[in-house]
């Protein structure tokens, strides 16, 4: 295998797992937002911290309609879409 393959390989599944493990952190929020449900091990500080800087600027966007929050729908759409952004900018090779 080449480095360059080995390199693209790598950068690929990093970019997965993160965006990834972002997606899980904003569902396990909304799932928080329904169930009143406390994590042990600090998990509900840290799911906060990890989903407030990608979810506040977009509460802080849309109008507040009906009691519905949609900023964790808009987040996973922009992120998938961000995902595949920058994955097109990492080079192919054969």
């Amino acid at each position: 295998m080449c480095v360059e393959c080995a390199i693209t390989t790598f950068v690929f599944g990093f970019i997965t797992v993160v965006f990834g493990a972002l997606r899980v952190a904003i569902l396990v929020q909304v799932l928080r937002s329904w169930v009143r449900l406390r994590l042990p091990w600090g998990l509900d500080r840290f799911i906060t911290d990890i989903t407030e800087p990608v979810l506040g600027p977009i509460r802080r966007a849309l109008p507040f309609m009906g009691g519905m929050d949609f900023s964790p729908l808009i987040a996973l759409l922009a992120l998938g879409f961000v995902e595949s952004l920058i994955r097109g900018f990492v080079p192919r090779f054969p």
